[in-house]
């Protein structure tokens, strides 16, 4: 029998790589040019696992100053996003609107309804919904992007079901630079009320509002974690609820309360990470529970928050 010549082969193995059907591309994190009004100046990226059905979730994802888009990636939600199926919302700030690239959660310009960075971050949502059909949605951010987090809940109650707040600050705490330094150490030391009453100035909603969690170091000289405990006054007081704990045990070996409503719902939560400075905590490793890669502000602390908090949600 004749044998196939090297050029005979060659040509069959390149005409079979021709007909072999490519594998799908893994999704990756993508920059969105264009995603509607953006009086904020933000820029919009997003992971969208691939084959995403419509209605499921949607997370904003906020990072820290100095971050960039890749605290999605570092903080674990990208890796959650792909492993539990459900969408991401990166926005990213510019230096342009702040030199550290902070959002700019004490400033009114950019966090009243309708304005600035908050409605800026509310058409990356709508976007979403329009692409992709994402239903119930969430924001979590660390440091300046847990403030601005604080700001989306008290701003767009309507469009968010929950918040995760990293490291943050209340809502309504500082309305000048100078301001914010004294709000992210000491504090502030309002009343519930005075707190609550922030949140319910910030827009005509009136109910039913999101649930909120709050992760916080011991050890955070940045923003001190006082901030946790005026947090806690907000919400439990626009929940109607006393900022007594309804349950008090530990997560991951850490301090976690609960705080519930009239009829029993949780809707403030704390997770308090003892001996941890100014971070988002981070599990790293491939177990159920586990995710994130440490780096500068993404700790280590055998604790990953981005998973917590997407249990939490029912992810």
């Amino acid at each position: 029998m004749r044998k196939p010549t090297l050029v005979a082969l060659l040509t069959t193995a390149m005409l079979t790589a021709l007909t072999i059907t490519p594998q799908a591309h893994a999704a990756s994190v993508t920059e969105v040019p264009a995603f509607g009004s953006n009086p904020g100046n933000l820029k919009m990226f997003r992971y969208v696992p691939d084959g995403l059905p419509a209605g499921r979730p949607l997370v904003v994802v906020l990072h820290g100053c100095t971050q960039d888009v890749g605290y999605g990636t570092s903080s674990g939600w990208v890796s959650l996003a792909e492993r539990l199926r459900f969408a991401v919302v990166l926005p990213q700030q510019q230096s342009a609107n702040n030199f550290s690239k902070c959002f700019n959660w004490f400033q009114a310009a950019d966090t009243t309804r309708g304005q600035g960075e908050v409605a800026s971050i509310a058409s990356m949502v709508t976007r979403m919904k329009t692409d992709f059909g994402t239903s119930t949605t969430y924001a979590t951010g660390l440091s300046a992007g847990g403030g601005m987090t604080s700001a989306l809940l008290a701003t767009y109650p309507d469009v968010f079901a929950g918040g995760g707040v990293v490291a943050g600050l209340p809502f309504g705490c500082a309305t000048t630079m100078i301001d914010a330094y004294g709000c992210m150490n000491p504090g502030k030391d309002l009343t519930a009320r005075q707190w609550g009453d922030k949140v319910r100035a910030a827009s005509a909603h009136r109910g039913p509002w999101p649930t909120m969690t709050v992760w916080h170091g011991t050890a955070d000289y940045t923003v001190a974690v006082a901030n946790q405990r005026e947090i806690v006054d907000q919400w439990t007081d626009v929940h109607g609820a006393d900022a007594t704990a309804d349950v008090t045990d530990t997560v991951a070996g850490y301090p976690h309360a609960v705080y519930r409503n009239s009829v029993g719902s949780p809707v403030v939560e704390t997770h308090t990470v003892t001996g941890m400075g100014h971070g988002q905590p981070v599990d790293p490793g491939t177990g159920p529970q586990q995710c994130g890669a440490a780096t500068a502000y993404v700790l280590d602390v055998n604790a990953c928050a981005a998973w917590y908090l997407a249990q939490r949600w029912n992810l």
